[in-house]
């Protein structure tokens, strides 16, 4: 009351330690006691919507049924949903982007070969002795005598040296039997307009063995000028290896002025400082205009024929190889600057007296490579060497591995593709059964069988020229006799069908537009992210705070579990039945850690000692660990606990 004198504290006990805490106050770590607390709590204090309607309808059991099927069918769409968003990602999808650019543009590589194989002084003998044998075959073959047209000078059979290995043979193909009465039949019903003919009962081909004879097949075509021309190629191939092994031919031809009449670029003349020279087996000698190794770069700054390449050719043929190449003309392709010609690829032939002229567009292409696509950059990852030592294209990658192969399988290179050191090039003088290796690796080459289309992927950056042509007839009618004039006075242009010797060829970029397509990833972190967002927000209404307590609602999931089995295990092994230890730790255990529920209410004074007999009253309860925090323990317990450990002291 007010006015009263205070009173004085008398002396008594010190207290054993800090009072204990009371409800409203917290520890510095606390858990739920139970599942369904922790459920409670999380449902009343989240920000996921529709989670609260699982506390507020818990009286009503139809609504909380009809809550949690909602709220479980809401989180298993969204977790669909972000399944499909997840699965859409790890696909690495792209994106096409396409641009028009216009600026001044390099112009491109053009490769042109005359489809002439020459005759070399080094081979000029073993070619005549080529050309009798094949001659005498085409007399036993066909009756034909073709002395005239392949040498001027044949001798007689006797004069011939040694047969040539794998001769052509005429090959007899047996017919079904019951395709040779429907044969018969229709032959009877139309025997005068469709009388039969004998010859198409039989092939044209050649033997090719093994190394011991043991395996053997026929190489054979149903048409006689393929066959003719395989097997002389054949030869031809075996007669130019001796040659190659280490130097090449002489090149007599190797003069821009014999067949390249006239040559200009924007107008100005070209120069030997503008071209290069190489040999082709088939294609003969070959001229590249504006290569990596030109002195002068060529631009493009204007679009039509007057500011491009143009060309005047000769495409006569004289002292060439008839059996080798049967067309003429000339032959062009049009590829990058450091890119090798690939003239059986992706060339094209030019017709004698007309004039062509290509228009081209420049398109480029970027790939992503990694994840995103089955690319490369520069081909350090292919496991091919790249024998041609230039850019890495596909092409230049199939057709090393394909050497690669032809080296391996059958100790030598084909002369068509480079060779590395030490290694020679394909001859049946010292390689007898080469042509029976080859045909065979080509057939697997040809069904993927080697893996070459496998290993050689596509390059990430690619430039493609796309081409049109046009043609017309050159010179024309009204201005073929001077033009030709000129050519025989500066050219030395003799030839009878003056139009069959000449032709015009033309190359510029219509345009100066050129495209880009380029890819871009579809769907990048930051759109996996927002999607996962909009899906999250669509279901649930809540935002990245909610995801986080989720994951606090799942820790705690986790702790409680944990304590739960902790507390079973101590209420199972460290029961006092089990010996003193067990024992002592119970009875020293602090009354304020244990759950109500398992605390008794005392019937004693806490300030008497207990009676013996009720000492087994304290046993077994385990400790709750509803509060990781310090918990000093009651003075009255403790004198409780003392007077357990020693009952019989007064």
């Amino acid at each position: 009351m007010k006015g009263d004198k205070p009173e004085e504290p008398g002396p008594g006990p010190e207290p054993s330690g800090p009072p204990p805490p009371t409800e409203e106050e917290e520890a510095l770590l606390e858990f739920h006691r139970s599942y369904r607390e922790l459920f409670e709590f999380f449902c009343n204090n989240t920000t996921i919507h529709g989670a609260i309607r699982l506390v507020c309808s818990q009286h009503n059991r139809m609504k909380t049924v009809f809550w949690a099927v909602l709220w479980l069918c809401t989180f298993g769409m969204m977790y669909w949903q972000f399944g499909q968003l997840f699965g859409e990602y790890f696909s690495y999808p792209v994106s096409l982007n396409i641009n028009l650019n216009s600026d001044k543009l390099v112009f491109p590589a053009v490769s042109i070969c005359t489809l002439n194989p020459y005759r070399y002084k080094e081979i000029q003998e073993e070619l005549e002795e080529l050309d009798r044998i094949t001659e005498q075959t085409l007399f036993d073959l066909y009756k034909y005598n073709s002395s005239k047209t392949l040498v001027a000078h044949a001798r007689s059979r006797r004069d011939l040296r040694e047969p040539l290995p794998h001769p052509l043979q005429r090959l007899p193909v047996p017919a079904p039997p019951h395709a040779a009465r429907g044969v018969r039949r229709a032959g009877s019903s139309m025997r005068d307009n469709n009388p039969q003919v004998n010859r198409k009962d039989w092939k044209i081909g050649f033997q090719l063995c093994n190394q011991n004879k043991s395996d053997c097949f026929y190489q054979t075509y149903s048409s006689g000028v393929d066959a003719v021309r395989e097997w002389y190629r054949f030869h031809y191939i075996n007669i130019l290896s001796r040659r190659r092994q280490d130097t090449s031919p002489s090149l007599e031809e190797d003069v821009l002025g014999k067949f390249i009449f006239t040559c200009r670029f924007n107008q100005d003349s070209c120069n030997e400082a503008n071209y290069s020279h190489f040999h082709h087996p088939m294609y003969g000698n070959c001229y590249t205009f504006n290569d990596k190794n030109s002195s002068n770069l060529w631009m493009s700054s204007m679009p039509g024929v007057n500011n491009g390449l143009s060309l005047t050719l000769r495409t006569e043929q004289n002292d060439f190889i008839p059996l080798l190449s049967t067309v003429t003309g000339a032959r062009v392709m049009v590829h990058e600057r450091d890119e090798p010609a690939f003239m059986d690829d992706a060339g094209f032939n030019l017709r004698p007296g007309v004039e062509t002229s290509i228009s081209m567009s420049k398109e480029a292409v970027d790939r992503l490579g990694g994840d995103y696509g089955d690319c490369t950059k520069n081909g350090s990852e292919v496991p091919v060497e790249n024998l041609y030592n230039t850019k890495y294209t596909q092409q230049v990658c199939i057709h090393s591995c394909f050497q690669e192969s032809m080296i391996k399988e059958c100790g030598c290179a084909y002369i068509f593709y480079p060779r590395p050191d030490g290694v020679e090039f394909c001859d049946y003088r010292k390689h007898n059964s080469w042509g029976y290796c080859y045909y065979k690796l080509q057939d697997a080459f040809s069904s993927d069988r080697l893996g070459c289309f496998t290993k050689c992927r596509k390059p990430c950056s690619v430039t493609i020229y796309k081409l049109s042509a046009s043609y017309s007839q050159w010179p024309s009618a009204t201005s073929q006799d001077w033009v030709f004039q000129m050519l025989s006075r500066q050219n030395n242009y003799t030839i009878k069908n003056k139009r069959d010797g000449v032709a015009k060829l033309n190359i510029f970029f219509k345009e100066l537009n050129y495209k880009s397509n380029s890819e871009s990833p579809s769907v990048t972190m930051v759109t996996l992210l927002s999607n996962l967002g909009s899906q999250w927000s669509l279901w649930f209404g809540s935002s990245v705070l909610s995801v986080v307590e989720m994951a606090e609602l799942i820790i705690d999931l986790l702790v409680i579990t944990f304590l739960m089995l902790l507390r079973r295990f101590r209420s199972r092994y460290w029961s006092p039945g089990r010996g003193g230890k067990g024992t002592q730790e119970v009875a020293s255990t602090p009354a304020a850690s244990l759950p109500s529920s398992f605390c008794p209410h005392p019937a004693f004074s806490s300030s008497s000692p207990p009676d013996p007999a009720m000492s087994p009253a304290l046993s077994a309860p385990p400790p709750a660990y509803a509060t990781l925090g310090p918990h000093p323990a009651p003075s009255g317990l403790a004198e409780a606990s003392t007077s357990a450990h020693a009952p019989g002291e007064p």
